[in-house]
């Protein structure tokens, strides 16, 4: 193959309402754009996450809630997806999305690396969505899987759900983020299940970050925390709201800067010889094809990886 295994399913994207802040046509997006520019040569179709693996990162009570559509009010405003043409089909895409880093995860085990064109849904807890997330596809995935799996979240919101879900596994957690964007600085009497979550190692950087300090953390933290952890799996959250344009971010990252630090981590894993599966992660952008190609670097990236290193 001249491309790590890419994971899709047509059904990531949904009828969407046009004003919602998330762009959930931005999968079927990046789809295009990666077949439009030669960038994936085989493409691997989910299925629906097993139940048993939605259970080990969620609580009974809350998927069955979810499942039914019987949330209440505050737990559907929590996640912000109180606007939803069609539930069913919003339960579907949410099981494949995760279905999805699953099998990404399966994939990098037999070849080294792979690819989901989703996932990144780090903000969902054990017993609540949050953040534009039901269900949490990092957790999951980590959980799934055997050995000391981590995950890596490079994402410029902390991944809190995650951290929540993890905590007291087996499974690890690094987050680089921005320290002054959500989950954090929200009133804690307000909002007390916001910003209390801490991972095996947060790096919270400033506000007004860029490639620079982005990558100089990666330097000072990725190698030793892999060398003494060890890890048996990667899962790259690989978001690219750290871009200067994004309209959540609050990084001051250039699609350059974006391109160094995927290329820097996805590297960093395979010459140890660790198989990493990526995952999109966040981005929030008016302009779809701006979007799309963002989200492609790492795609990009993990086949630049993928031809050094001649992985098949």
């Amino acid at each position: 193959m001249r491309s790590p295994p890419m994971v899709f399913h047509p059904q990531y994207s949904i009828p969407w309402p046009e004003t919602h802040r998330f762009a959930m046509w931005k999968f079927e997006d990046l789809w295009r754009e990666a077949t439009a520019s030669g960038l994936a040569t085989r493409f691997y179709e989910p299925s629906e996450a097993p139940s048993e693996a939605l259970h080990r990162a969620h609580d009974a009570a809350y998927l069955r809630a979810w499942e039914t559509d019987t949330l209440p009010p505050h737990l559907w405003r929590r996640i912000g997806f109180t606007q939803r043409p069609d539930h069913a089909a919003l339960v579907r895409r949410t099981s494949l999305e995760v279905g999805g880093t699953l099998l990404a995860a399966d994939l990098a085990q037999t070849y080294g690396l792979a690819c989901n064109l989703g996932g990144g849904t780090h903000h969902a807890h054990r017993d609540y969505g949050s953040g534009y997330t039901a269900l949490n596809d990092l957790a999951v995935a980590a959980l799934a899987a055997s050995g000391r799996p981590l995950v890596v979240d490079c994402d410029v919101h902390q991944g809190d759900g995650t951290a929540d879900i993890l905590k007291g596994t087996h499974a690890s957690c690094f987050s680089l983020h921005c320290d002054a964007n959500f989950p954090f600085g929200f009133s804690r009497q307000a909002f007390p299940h916001l910003g209390g979550d801490e991972s095996d190692l947060d790096v919270a950087l400033p506000a007004g970050s860029g490639d620079a300090e982005v990558l100089a953390a990666l330097r000072r933290h990725l190698p030793p925390l892999l060398d003494d952890l060890k890890p048996t799996l990667v899962l790259y959250d690989a978001g690219v709201d750290v871009d200067k344009v994004d309209a959540l971010g609050k990084f001051d990252c250039t699609r350059t800067g974006i391109y160094v630090r995927d290329l820097y981590v996805i590297e960093q894993c395979v010459r140890r010889q660790i198989p990493v599966a990526t995952v999109i992660g966040g981005g929030y952008d008016h302009d779809r094809a701006r979007l799309a190609k963002r989200h492609a670097i790492v795609l990009r990236a993990a086949i630049h990886v993928w031809r050094k290193y001649r992985l098949s």
